[in-house]
Protein backbone atom coordinates (compact mmCIF):
# COMPACT_ATOMS: atom_id res chain seq x y z
CA UNK A 1 0.00 0.00 0.00
CA UNK A 2 1.37 3.40 -1.09
CA UNK A 3 0.27 6.39 0.79
CA UNK A 4 0.19 9.96 -0.82
CA UNK A 5 0.27 13.26 0.59
CA UNK A 6 -3.06 14.79 1.92
CA UNK A 7 -4.89 17.46 0.38
CA UNK A 8 -2.48 16.62 -2.50
CA UNK A 9 -3.56 14.84 -5.84
CA UNK A 10 -1.46 11.98 -4.74
CA UNK A 11 -3.67 11.89 -1.21
CA UNK A 12 -5.16 8.71 0.30
CA UNK A 13 -8.46 9.53 1.27
CA UNK A 14 -10.58 7.85 4.11
CA UNK A 15 -14.18 8.58 4.50
CA UNK A 16 -15.73 7.74 7.95
CA UNK A 17 -19.38 7.37 8.78
CA UNK A 18 -19.96 8.02 11.97
CA UNK A 19 -17.57 10.09 13.89
CA UNK A 20 -18.29 10.30 17.63
CA UNK A 21 -15.06 9.61 20.03
CA UNK A 22 -14.78 6.16 18.55
CA UNK A 23 -13.86 7.89 15.41
CA UNK A 24 -11.92 10.97 16.36
CA UNK A 25 -9.41 8.66 17.75
CA UNK A 26 -9.60 6.57 14.55
CA UNK A 27 -9.03 9.98 12.40
CA UNK A 28 -6.22 10.87 14.16
CA UNK A 29 -4.35 7.53 14.07
CA UNK A 30 -5.25 7.87 10.29
CA UNK A 31 -3.31 11.37 10.22
CA UNK A 32 -0.19 9.85 11.48
CA UNK A 33 0.07 7.84 8.17
CA UNK A 34 -0.43 11.38 5.94
CA UNK A 35 -4.13 9.70 5.29
CA UNK A 36 -6.70 12.23 3.98
CA UNK A 37 -9.95 12.15 6.31
CA UNK A 38 -13.71 13.15 5.23
CA UNK A 39 -15.63 12.62 8.40
CA UNK A 40 -19.37 12.44 8.30
CA UNK A 41 -22.21 12.60 10.82
CA UNK A 42 -25.43 13.27 11.53
CA UNK A 43 -25.08 16.26 13.44
CA UNK A 44 -23.25 18.99 13.04
CA UNK A 45 -19.17 19.68 15.07
CA UNK A 46 -19.54 15.85 16.02
CA UNK A 47 -16.16 15.58 17.78
CA UNK A 48 -14.43 13.22 14.58
CA UNK A 49 -15.20 16.78 12.71
CA UNK A 50 -12.87 18.92 14.65
CA UNK A 51 -10.04 16.87 13.41
CA UNK A 52 -11.07 15.68 10.19
CA UNK A 53 -9.69 17.82 6.96
CA UNK A 54 -13.35 18.10 5.72
CA UNK A 55 -16.14 17.68 7.38
CA UNK A 56 -19.90 16.54 6.22
CA UNK A 57 -23.20 16.65 8.21
CA UNK A 58 -26.06 14.00 6.28
CA UNK A 59 -28.13 11.63 7.08
CA UNK A 60 -26.54 8.39 6.20
CA UNK A 61 -30.16 6.61 5.91
CA UNK A 62 -30.37 8.17 2.78
CA UNK A 63 -28.81 6.35 -0.26
CA UNK A 64 -28.46 9.35 -2.65
CA UNK A 65 -27.49 11.47 -0.05
CA UNK A 66 -24.71 9.00 0.83
CA UNK A 67 -23.79 8.17 -2.86
CA UNK A 68 -23.57 11.87 -4.02
CA UNK A 69 -21.52 12.56 -1.41
CA UNK A 70 -18.93 9.00 -2.24
CA UNK A 71 -19.29 10.31 -5.95
CA UNK A 72 -17.85 13.92 -4.34
CA UNK A 73 -15.47 13.06 -2.31
CA UNK A 74 -14.07 10.06 -3.72
CA UNK A 75 -12.78 8.33 -1.21
CA UNK A 76 -10.93 5.38 -1.48
CA UNK A 77 -11.52 3.60 1.46
CA UNK A 78 -15.24 4.11 3.45
CA UNK A 79 -14.86 3.27 7.36
CA UNK A 80 -18.68 2.49 8.69
CA UNK A 81 -18.55 3.65 12.62
CA UNK A 82 -22.21 3.59 13.34
CA UNK A 83 -25.61 1.17 12.58
CA UNK A 84 -27.66 4.44 11.04
CA UNK A 85 -26.17 3.90 7.51
CA UNK A 86 -28.37 2.64 4.58
CA UNK A 87 -25.78 -0.73 4.18
CA UNK A 88 -27.35 -1.78 1.02
CA UNK A 89 -26.19 1.54 -1.32
CA UNK A 90 -22.86 0.77 0.64
CA UNK A 91 -22.77 -2.82 -1.42
CA UNK A 92 -23.81 -0.85 -4.33
CA UNK A 93 -20.89 1.79 -3.87
CA UNK A 94 -18.58 -1.16 -3.23
CA UNK A 95 -19.92 -3.26 -6.13
CA UNK A 96 -19.64 -0.41 -8.53
CA UNK A 97 -15.77 0.34 -7.56
CA UNK A 98 -16.58 3.92 -6.05
CA UNK A 99 -14.83 2.75 -2.88
CA UNK A 100 -14.03 -0.07 -0.89
CA UNK A 101 -15.42 -0.83 2.22
CA UNK A 102 -13.69 -1.78 5.69
CA UNK A 103 -14.15 -4.01 6.21
CA UNK A 104 -16.54 -5.11 3.50
CA UNK A 105 -19.69 -4.46 2.31
CA UNK A 106 -21.35 -7.40 3.20
CA UNK A 107 -19.83 -7.62 6.90
CA UNK A 108 -21.72 -4.32 7.19
CA UNK A 109 -24.69 -5.48 6.25
CA UNK A 110 -24.70 -8.47 8.17
CA UNK A 111 -23.33 -6.37 12.03
CA UNK A 112 -25.78 -3.19 10.97
CA UNK A 113 -28.42 -5.82 11.88
CA UNK A 114 -28.45 -8.14 14.86
CA UNK A 115 -31.06 -10.50 12.74
CA UNK A 116 -28.22 -10.96 10.29
CA UNK A 117 -25.21 -11.43 12.56
CA UNK A 118 -28.08 -13.81 14.77
CA UNK A 119 -28.65 -15.97 12.04
CA UNK A 120 -25.04 -16.27 10.70
CA UNK A 121 -23.05 -17.16 13.80
CA UNK A 122 -26.07 -19.51 14.84
CA UNK A 123 -27.73 -21.10 12.13
CA UNK A 124 -24.44 -21.12 9.86
CA UNK A 125 -21.14 -21.37 11.90
CA UNK A 126 -23.34 -23.14 14.91
CA UNK A 127 -21.96 -21.07 17.51
CA UNK A 128 -22.78 -20.89 21.26
CA UNK A 129 -25.69 -17.92 21.52
CA UNK A 130 -28.80 -17.49 23.92
CA UNK A 131 -32.41 -18.30 23.11
CA UNK A 132 -33.32 -16.17 20.47
CA UNK A 133 -36.79 -14.82 18.09
CA UNK A 134 -37.56 -11.64 16.21
CA UNK A 135 -40.72 -9.76 16.16
CA UNK A 136 -42.48 -7.32 13.84
CA UNK A 137 -44.96 -6.25 16.46
CA UNK A 138 -45.91 -6.29 20.45
CA UNK A 139 -47.86 -9.67 19.57
CA UNK A 140 -45.53 -11.33 18.08
CA UNK A 141 -43.00 -10.06 20.95
CA UNK A 142 -45.77 -11.37 23.16
CA UNK A 143 -45.72 -14.99 21.19
CA UNK A 144 -42.40 -15.38 21.32
CA UNK A 145 -41.64 -15.03 24.40
CA UNK A 146 -44.69 -17.40 26.02
CA UNK A 147 -43.71 -19.79 23.41
CA UNK A 148 -40.07 -20.38 24.76
CA UNK A 149 -38.29 -17.76 25.53
CA UNK A 150 -39.87 -16.98 28.96
CA UNK A 151 -38.97 -14.68 31.81
CA UNK A 152 -36.38 -12.91 32.18
CA UNK A 153 -35.35 -12.10 29.05
CA UNK A 154 -33.89 -9.01 26.89
CA UNK A 155 -35.22 -6.72 23.57
CA UNK A 156 -33.28 -4.52 21.81
CA UNK A 157 -33.86 -2.80 18.50
CA UNK A 158 -32.72 -4.90 15.77
CA UNK A 159 -30.57 -1.86 14.77
CA UNK A 160 -29.24 0.12 18.07
CA UNK A 161 -25.83 0.77 19.48
CA UNK A 162 -24.34 1.18 23.09
CA UNK A 163 -27.45 -0.16 24.67
CA UNK A 164 -30.23 2.02 23.16
CA UNK A 165 -33.76 0.75 22.89
CA UNK A 166 -32.64 -2.18 24.96
CA UNK A 167 -35.04 -3.68 28.13
CA UNK A 168 -34.76 -6.68 30.59
CA UNK A 169 -38.51 -8.11 30.84
CA UNK A 170 -39.45 -9.76 33.98
CA UNK A 171 -43.01 -10.33 33.23
CA UNK A 172 -45.73 -9.28 31.13
CA UNK A 173 -46.34 -6.22 32.67
CA UNK A 174 -42.75 -4.95 31.03
CA UNK A 175 -43.51 -5.82 27.73
CA UNK A 176 -45.16 -3.10 25.50
CA UNK A 177 -43.07 -0.64 27.88
CA UNK A 178 -39.91 -2.69 26.18
CA UNK A 179 -41.47 -2.54 22.80
CA UNK A 180 -42.06 1.13 22.91
CA UNK A 181 -38.89 2.01 24.22
CA UNK A 182 -37.35 -0.25 21.37
CA UNK A 183 -39.20 1.53 18.71
CA UNK A 184 -37.96 5.11 19.82
CA UNK A 185 -34.39 4.40 20.45
CA UNK A 186 -33.87 2.68 17.23
CA UNK A 187 -30.95 3.98 14.84
CA UNK A 188 -33.21 3.02 11.68
CA UNK A 189 -36.99 3.18 11.88
CA UNK A 190 -37.76 -0.25 11.62
CA UNK A 191 -40.81 -2.10 13.89
CA UNK A 192 -38.39 -5.22 14.40
CA UNK A 193 -37.08 -6.38 17.30
CA UNK A 194 -34.71 -9.38 18.92
CA UNK A 195 -35.84 -10.86 22.34
CA UNK A 196 -33.62 -13.04 24.10
CA UNK A 197 -33.43 -15.78 26.68
CA UNK A 198 -30.54 -14.18 29.95
CA UNK A 199 -27.93 -16.37 29.94
CA UNK A 200 -26.19 -17.22 33.20
CA UNK A 201 -22.61 -16.14 33.37
CA UNK A 202 -19.80 -15.22 35.37
CA UNK A 203 -18.72 -11.98 33.44
CA UNK A 204 -18.61 -10.45 30.08
CA UNK A 205 -15.95 -9.55 28.14
CA UNK A 206 -15.16 -7.73 24.44
CA UNK A 207 -13.04 -9.72 22.29
CA UNK A 208 -10.76 -7.32 20.37
CA UNK A 209 -10.02 -9.40 16.94
CA UNK A 210 -7.80 -7.79 14.25
CA UNK A 211 -8.03 -8.96 10.81
CA UNK A 212 -4.87 -7.24 9.27
CA UNK A 213 -1.86 -8.56 6.19
CA UNK A 214 1.43 -9.82 7.58
CA UNK A 215 4.54 -8.70 5.96
CA UNK A 216 3.92 -11.47 3.59
CA UNK A 217 0.61 -9.99 2.39
CA UNK A 218 -1.67 -12.51 3.54
CA UNK A 219 -4.39 -11.98 6.06
CA UNK A 220 -3.29 -12.81 9.85
CA UNK A 221 -5.99 -13.23 12.75
CA UNK A 222 -4.49 -11.36 15.90
CA UNK A 223 -6.09 -10.95 19.27
CA UNK A 224 -5.68 -8.42 22.16
CA UNK A 225 -5.66 -9.48 25.71
CA UNK A 226 -9.87 -10.13 26.96
CA UNK A 227 -11.77 -6.94 28.41
CA UNK A 228 -13.58 -7.07 30.88
CA UNK A 229 -16.58 -4.14 31.11
CA UNK A 230 -19.52 -3.28 33.37
CA UNK A 231 -22.89 -2.33 32.11
CA UNK A 232 -25.94 -0.43 32.96
CA UNK A 233 -29.03 -0.29 30.74
CA UNK A 234 -26.85 -2.22 27.62
CA UNK A 235 -23.90 0.75 27.96
CA UNK A 236 -20.34 0.50 28.94
CA UNK A 237 -19.64 2.13 32.44
CA UNK A 238 -16.29 0.67 33.06
CA UNK A 239 -13.83 -1.68 31.03
CA UNK A 240 -10.57 -3.48 32.15
CA UNK A 241 -7.87 -5.07 30.62
CA UNK A 242 -6.77 -7.89 31.23
CA UNK A 243 -10.07 -9.56 32.29
CA UNK A 244 -8.92 -12.89 34.12
CA UNK A 245 -10.12 -16.08 33.28
CA UNK A 246 -8.96 -19.88 32.59
CA UNK A 247 -7.10 -21.02 29.49
CA UNK A 248 -10.39 -22.98 28.37
CA UNK A 249 -11.91 -19.97 28.39
CA UNK A 250 -9.67 -17.79 26.40
CA UNK A 251 -9.14 -20.66 23.60
CA UNK A 252 -12.86 -20.93 23.57
CA UNK A 253 -13.25 -17.23 23.47
CA UNK A 254 -11.15 -16.81 20.12
CA UNK A 255 -12.16 -19.56 18.71
CA UNK A 256 -15.82 -18.25 18.62
CA UNK A 257 -14.41 -14.88 17.61
CA UNK A 258 -12.00 -16.05 14.50
CA UNK A 259 -14.95 -18.20 13.29
CA UNK A 260 -16.86 -15.26 13.19
CA UNK A 261 -14.61 -12.45 11.70
CA UNK A 262 -13.17 -15.32 9.15
CA UNK A 263 -17.16 -15.69 8.10
CA UNK A 264 -17.46 -11.79 7.72
CA UNK A 265 -13.71 -10.96 5.78
CA UNK A 266 -11.98 -7.83 5.20
CA UNK A 267 -9.57 -6.00 7.21
CA UNK A 268 -9.63 -4.12 10.04
CA UNK A 269 -10.46 -4.60 13.86
CA UNK A 270 -14.05 -6.65 15.57
CA UNK A 271 -14.89 -6.04 19.14
CA UNK A 272 -16.51 -9.47 19.31
CA UNK A 273 -18.76 -9.48 22.92
CA UNK A 274 -19.63 -12.70 24.74
CA UNK A 275 -20.77 -14.16 27.66
CA UNK A 276 -18.23 -16.06 30.03
CA UNK A 277 -19.37 -18.68 32.86
CA UNK A 278 -16.54 -21.11 33.86
CA UNK A 279 -14.88 -22.50 30.58
CA UNK A 280 -17.84 -21.78 28.80
CA UNK A 281 -18.31 -19.22 26.24
CA UNK A 282 -21.61 -17.78 24.54
CA UNK A 283 -21.35 -15.35 21.44
CA UNK A 284 -23.64 -12.06 22.43
CA UNK A 285 -22.86 -9.76 19.22
CA UNK A 286 -19.82 -8.05 17.05
CA UNK A 287 -18.96 -4.73 15.94
CA UNK A 288 -17.05 -4.64 12.74
CA UNK A 289 -15.41 -1.23 14.38
CA UNK A 290 -13.39 -0.17 17.26
CA UNK A 291 -15.81 -1.34 20.35
CA UNK A 292 -16.67 1.49 23.31
CA UNK A 293 -14.72 -0.45 25.99
CA UNK A 294 -11.80 -0.63 24.16
CA UNK A 295 -11.44 3.04 25.41
CA UNK A 296 -9.26 1.51 27.38
CA UNK A 297 -6.61 0.45 25.43
CA UNK A 298 -5.41 4.04 25.15
CA UNK A 299 -3.45 3.29 28.24
CA UNK A 300 -3.06 -0.57 28.18
CA UNK A 301 -2.12 -1.66 24.92
CA UNK A 302 1.54 -0.17 22.59
CA UNK A 303 -0.69 -0.08 19.91
CA UNK A 304 -4.36 1.11 21.02
CA UNK A 305 -7.69 -0.47 19.51
CA UNK A 306 -7.40 2.90 16.72
CA UNK A 307 -3.91 2.15 15.63
CA UNK A 308 -4.51 -1.13 14.98
CA UNK A 309 -7.75 -0.28 13.12
CA UNK A 310 -6.01 2.23 11.08
CA UNK A 311 -3.01 -0.27 10.37
CA UNK A 312 -5.17 -2.65 9.41
CA UNK A 313 -7.47 -0.50 7.09
CA UNK A 314 -4.37 0.60 5.50
CA UNK A 315 -2.97 -3.39 4.63
CA UNK A 316 -0.02 -2.64 7.16
CA UNK A 317 0.93 -5.27 10.44
CA UNK A 318 -0.20 -4.70 13.87
CA UNK A 319 1.11 -5.47 17.36
CA UNK A 320 -1.88 -6.46 19.91
CA UNK A 321 0.65 -6.48 22.59
CA UNK A 322 -0.15 -5.54 26.47
CA UNK A 323 1.45 -2.76 27.91
CA UNK A 324 0.00 -2.48 31.37
CA UNK A 325 -3.07 -3.31 33.18
CA UNK A 326 -5.35 -0.34 32.52
CA UNK A 327 -8.88 0.39 33.17
CA UNK A 328 -11.72 3.04 31.93
CA UNK A 329 -14.50 5.16 33.50
CA UNK A 330 -16.86 7.32 31.64
CA UNK A 331 -17.34 10.83 32.53
CA UNK A 332 -20.95 11.36 32.08
CA UNK A 333 -22.87 15.04 30.77
CA UNK A 334 -25.15 15.07 34.07
CA UNK A 335 -27.26 17.76 32.14
CA UNK A 336 -29.31 18.25 29.00
CA UNK A 337 -27.37 21.36 27.72
CA UNK A 338 -25.01 23.03 24.93
CA UNK A 339 -21.56 24.47 24.90
CA UNK A 340 -20.86 22.99 28.69
CA UNK A 341 -17.66 23.44 30.64
CA UNK A 342 -15.78 20.74 32.69
CA UNK A 343 -14.28 21.44 36.10
CA UNK A 344 -11.90 19.57 38.39
CA UNK A 345 -9.77 18.52 35.82
CA UNK A 346 -6.21 19.61 38.29
CA UNK A 347 -7.81 17.03 40.72
CA UNK A 348 -8.44 14.44 38.23
CA UNK A 349 -5.48 14.51 36.47
CA UNK A 350 -3.65 14.22 40.39
CA UNK A 351 -4.79 10.61 40.52
CA UNK A 352 -1.67 8.89 39.96
CA UNK A 353 -1.15 7.30 36.37
CA UNK A 354 -4.12 8.79 35.26
CA UNK A 355 -5.46 10.71 31.90
CA UNK A 356 -8.09 12.21 30.89
CA UNK A 357 -9.81 12.08 26.85
CA UNK A 358 -13.02 14.82 26.89
CA UNK A 359 -14.63 13.84 23.24
CA UNK A 360 -15.71 17.58 22.46
CA UNK A 361 -19.22 16.46 22.06
CA UNK A 362 -21.45 19.97 21.45
CA UNK A 363 -24.26 18.88 23.16
CA UNK A 364 -24.72 17.06 26.64
CA UNK A 365 -27.14 14.77 28.12
CA UNK A 366 -27.90 13.11 31.74
CA UNK A 367 -26.37 10.17 30.44
CA UNK A 368 -24.66 10.97 27.59
CA UNK A 369 -20.81 9.79 27.22
CA UNK A 370 -18.59 13.06 27.32
CA UNK A 371 -15.11 11.33 28.08
CA UNK A 372 -13.46 8.71 30.02
CA UNK A 373 -10.67 8.88 32.74
CA UNK A 374 -8.16 5.86 32.17
CA UNK A 375 -5.15 4.89 34.30
CA UNK A 376 -3.04 1.97 34.65
CA UNK A 377 -2.30 -0.19 37.96
CA UNK A 378 -0.20 -2.78 39.22
CA UNK A 379 -3.33 -5.06 39.58
CA UNK A 380 -7.32 -4.70 38.02
CA UNK A 381 -8.48 -3.53 40.88
CA UNK A 382 -6.01 -0.35 41.30
CA UNK A 383 -6.24 0.57 37.93
CA UNK A 384 -10.19 0.36 38.11
CA UNK A 385 -9.94 2.34 41.58
CA UNK A 386 -7.59 5.08 39.99
CA UNK A 387 -10.05 5.16 36.64
CA UNK A 388 -13.16 5.52 38.77
CA UNK A 389 -11.52 8.96 40.95
CA UNK A 390 -10.48 10.58 38.17
CA UNK A 391 -13.48 10.17 36.41
CA UNK A 392 -15.47 11.35 39.33
CA UNK A 393 -13.55 14.25 40.07
CA UNK A 394 -14.38 15.77 36.46
CA UNK A 395 -17.93 18.11 37.14
CA UNK A 396 -19.52 19.41 34.44
CA UNK A 397 -21.06 23.11 34.37
CA UNK A 398 -23.05 25.62 31.89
Amino acid sequence: MKLGTPLSESATRVMLLGSGELGKEVIIELQRFGVEVIAVDRYENAPGHQVAHRAYVIDMTDGAALRALVEKERPHLIVPEIEAIDTDMLATIEADGLAEVIPTARATQLTMNREGIRCLAAEELGLPTSAYAFADSLDELQRAIDNGIAYPCIVKPVMSSSGKGQSRIESAADVARAWDYAMSAGRVKQARVIVEAVVDFDYEITQLTVRARGVAGDIETHFCAPIGHVQKNGDYVESWQPQPMSDAALEESRRIAKAVTDALGGRGIFGVELFVKGDEVVFSEVSPRPHDTGLVTLISQWQTEFALHARAILGFPVDATLRSVGASAVIYGAMNETAISYSGLEQALDVQTSEIRLFGKPEAFDRRRMGVAIASGGDIDEARGRARLAASRVKTEK
